[in-house]
């Protein structure tokens, strides 16, 4: 095996693989994080970011061809042009990734919206550790691709259904995904809209969502490669950012503003009302009904076609010890270290900003338009971003937008320092503000997120593209994602404020107001949403001492660049020139 390995190696060293190649070699084997879709950046480039959100076998292809299959160009003809069975395939590829869009754009990005009114930072990022499932599914990823029944009989009936190597994963997943939502409706207000809410709580219902996305993501990346015909099989990369896209933006954007009391009657009512247009309540109902009946079309309707177990190449077994023996290679030591403290610098940026504006007045409904009119530059961006990341110095733009998103962090920290008062309305010049920053940010995001895929497709084997991709995406979404938590507890920390009640209120008269023990004056707690509304309750004013926002991203920012000159530089420039070779890893005794 070793010299056919060779063999193999020496005509593909110096090309990424096409995707027939990437089908025989690593059919079976995982597949993972998106590369039109980046979760890891609370999908905040949205599908192209992941920074995103967003979300292994389809990895060496997507990044080959990530530029063209989003503008849907990358095959001659167009998708016009595709045969009746791959539209059909790239109808139901949108649908299921549409499905899996929904619990992540709720999570990723409503959510912390949500909770926000009536949680501290700290709070929120707790509920932040919901998203880790996404970040860390390559643990179970050889799994889903290697066990799997051909068919399922129903209990208690004559009747057989036949499933697959992916149905037997996507059906169940999704059931129990439209279950959970269906039950989570029906306790919104116990379990999520209630200042009694409790956080762990809530974190562990959508840490079980998003682990069934990451799931769903799994199988459904894996049945993109035998959906399509192989001439077409690009076009899974248009497929996944159309449908998560959608899914996400209808969670976040949509249902933020038909979420908002302002926006349902300001512009679909002429009387006001005291209720928003769509609550979470119905929402989740409605997207529990859609998982269903998508979910029972596909067990009854769409036959997979029957894989044999003969067909994956490697076990489980085989593919955990290659994942540990690339772990083991020192440069990819080196890179999985800059991937884990290359982000750190504007995490305070891409997780509390945006917060930190509702705060100070913005409104939900505006943020949402902010977010929809950002989409169709990303979209742009990353075609540009493509472009510029040919070639052997692909880390190169990486680290011009490092540059730029720190840049981006303090000139995002002073919009938000020179927002107008909350009670004050924000004017359409300085809206306007607003959304370039949310451009310029994007742009720098999409700029390093193509040029870190296209390093990943440089170094990784191409005998093991699939398995290489899939380690190099996990480390990248986990380095903006695992220092969340620390940064809204940081924003908490650093952040000093008392409410200040009216001259002359008698102190027993606010223990009997707030139902608290031992309250003093002034009250000390007025930086959650909570406390501010005790703090209103009696007519007193909150005043900030100390805002923990500008002091995190301050330091943040500071570490991003002390980390940057003395560390990521001078090691993404190595990285650069060292050869293919010296990324190989070695498949005797593995592979037979």
């Amino acid at each position: 095996m070793p010299k056919q390995v060779d063999a193999a190696r020496q005509g593909v060293d110096s090309a990424i693989p096409s995707g027939k190649n990437i089908r025989k070699r690593n059919e079976g084997v995982f597949s993972n994080d998106k590369c039109g879709v980046n979760i890891e950046d609370a999908v905040k480039s949205t599908l192209l970011d992941a920074d995103t959100t967003a979300p292994g076998e389809m990895d060496t292809l997507k990044t080959k061809e990530q530029s063209a299959a989003i503008t849907g160009t990358s095959q001659d003809g167009g998708i016009m042009s595709l045969s009746r069975s791959d539209k059909e395939a790239m109808a139901l590829l949108v649908v299921l990734y549409l499905l899996q869009g929904i619990p992540v754009g709720l999570a990723f990005g409503t959510m912390p919206y949500l909770l926000k009114s009536y949680m501290s930072y700290t709070d929120v990022g707790i509920f932040m550790l919901c998203t880790y499932p996404y970040s860390l599914k390559l643990l179970w990823s050889p799994i889903v691709d290697t066990l799997f029944v051909t068919r399922w009989r129903v209990p208690f009936t004559s009747l057989t259904l036949s499933l697959g190597r992916r149905k037997s994963w996507i059906v169940p997943v999704q059931f129990l995904t439209s279950i959970a939502l269906y039950l989570l409706a029906n306790h919104t207000e116990e379990y999520v809209l209630s200042e009694t809410a409790n956080i762990y709580q809530v974190t562990a219902l959508f840490f079980s969502l998003i682990t069934m996305a990451a799931t769903q993501d799994i199988a459904v990346d894996g049945w993109a490669l035998t959906l399509l015909s192989e001439e077409n099989v690009g076009y899974a990369s248009t497929a996944q950012t159309i449908g998560v896209n959608i899914g996400y933006f209808t969670s976040f954007t949509v249902f933020l503003a038909f979420n908002s009391l302002e926006f349902s009657n300001k512009y679909f009512r002429s009387e006001a009302l005291d209720y928003p247009i769509l609550s979470l309540a119905t929402y989740l109902k409605f997207c529990s009904a859609a998982f269903f009946l998508v979910t029972l079309w596909l067990l009854i309707f769409k036959k997979e076609k029957i894989e044999g177990r003969h067909s994956t190449e490697m076990s489980v077994r085989q593919v955990y010890v290659i994942m540990w023996r690339i772990c083991k290679l020192k440069h990819v030591q080196l890179l999985t270290f800059v991937h884990l403290i290359g982000k750190i610098g504007f995490q305070p940026n891409e997780a509390v900003t945006g917060l930190k504006m509702v705060e100070k007045g913005l409104g939900k409904e505006d943020l949402a338009l902010a977010v929809l009119i950002d989409f169709p530059f990303q979209i742009l961006f990353g075609y540009l971003a493509a472009l510029w990341s040919r070639g052997d110095r692909a880390l190169f733009p990486w680290v011009v937008a490092f540059v730029a998103r720190l840049g981006l962090a303090l000139v995002s920290m002073a919009v938000v320092h020179g927002m107008p008062a909350s009670s004050e309305p924000i004017g359409g010049s300085y809206f306007l503000l607003i959304i370039a920053s949310t451009v310029l940010n994007s742009f720098a995001s999409t700029v390093q997120f193509v040029g870190i895929s296209a390093f990943h497709t440089q170094i990784a084997d191409p005998i093991i593209g699939g398995t290489y991709m899939t380690l190099l995406n996990t480390v990248s979404n986990l380095g903006g994602t695992w220092p969340r938590y620390f940064v809204f507890k940081m924003v908490d920390f650093f952040s000093v404020s008392e409410c200040l009640p009216p001259t002359g209120v008698d102190p027993k008269h606010v223990h009997q107001i707030l139902g608290r023990a031992n309250v003093t004056l002034p009250l000390s707690e007025c930086i959650s949403d909570t406390g501010k509304d005790y703090c209103h309750s009696i007519g007193g004013t909150c005043h900030i001492l100390r805002d923990g926002y500008y002091w995190t991203n301050i330091i943040c920012v500071a570490l991003g660049a002390v980390t940057l000159l003395t560390f990521i530089l001078p090691v993404c420039l190595r990285l650069q020139k060292i050869p293919s070779s010296a990324w190989r890893v070695r498949l005797d005794k593995v592979i037979d």
